[in-house]
């Protein structure tokens, strides 16, 4: 009897062993979760912040481009500007055309530009009539303040480092429509050459009391010269100032 029980028991026993090993076999041949293959991040490796670089390489092109387009705009060949040297205006009055003639000796002579002070009301013949004491250029000579009136004016006065400022010689002296035009303007910096012609009278005082109603010019001696002279004769005294001129 107790044989049969011990019998049993050890039937039992391998039966549940058999059952045991059935249940592990079937959990090791079937995976509880499925595994997924991971990516090597070496072979697909993205910037810390994409967008950023994305920015970064919007604005080197956009510089890049502005770059070529400045580069476009300047031409290639641009000339540059060389310094001519200082410019010349050389103004004048003259009543009966023998001034007119040395201006234009000395404005070609130095392919200057050329300003004729013109008066609003012109000189006639019975005007300049010094042996009348009542004509018209003796009145105004006697009056120191007389101002004649000037029609036009200079353009662009400031653009000029050297002027001559020629006239004739009236009862010793410039005519005070010359005075009129010296007040007209801003000589400051500017060098001032005068020159006068006459019958026989040097300048005098002329250029001094025209200096007088200036400021801030470099004034030069003036110098009379003759309506017959050559423009040889001219520029040679032009050329001995010492002034740069240019080209």
């Amino acid at each position: 009897m107790m044989k049969k029980v011990i019998t049993v028991l050890v039937s039992l026993l391998m039966i549940l062993s058999l059952a045991a090993c059935g249940n592990s076999a079937g959990q090791a041949g079937q995976p509880s979760t499925e595994e997924k293959p991971v990516e090597s991040t070496a072979d697909h490796e993205e910037p810390a912040d994409k967008s950023t670089e994305e920015e970064n390489t919007d604005i080197s092109e956009e510089q890049a481009s502005e770059g070529q387009m400045e580069k476009s705009e300047a031409p290639e060949n641009a000339d540059v500007p060389e310094d001519a040297g200082n410019k010349v205006l050389v103004a004048y009055f003259s009543a009966t055309n023998t001034t007119e003639g040395v201006a234009q000796h000395i404005a070609d002579g130095l392919n200057a530009d050329i300003y004729e002070i013109v008066p609003e009301d012109a000189y006639t013949d019975a005007d300049l009539n010094y042996n009348d004491n009542n004509s018209r250029t003796t009145l105004e000579m006697n009056d120191p303040n007389a101002r004649p009136g000037v029609s036009g004016s200079v353009e662009n006065m400031e653009q000029y480092d050297i002027m001559f400022i020629g006239y004739p010689i009236w009862w010793g002296d410039a005519p005070r429509i010359v005075s009129t035009f010296v007040e007209s303007y801003d000589f400051s910096g500017k060098t001032i050459v005068p020159f006068c012609t006459s019958g026989g009278s040097g300048v005098g005082s002329s250029a001094t009391n025209l200096e007088q109603l200036t400021s801030g010019a470099d004034w030069l001696p003036g110098k009379r010269l003759n309506g017959s002279d050559s423009q040889d004769t001219i520029m040679e005294w032009v050329n001995g100032l010492g002034l740069d001129f240019g080209e």
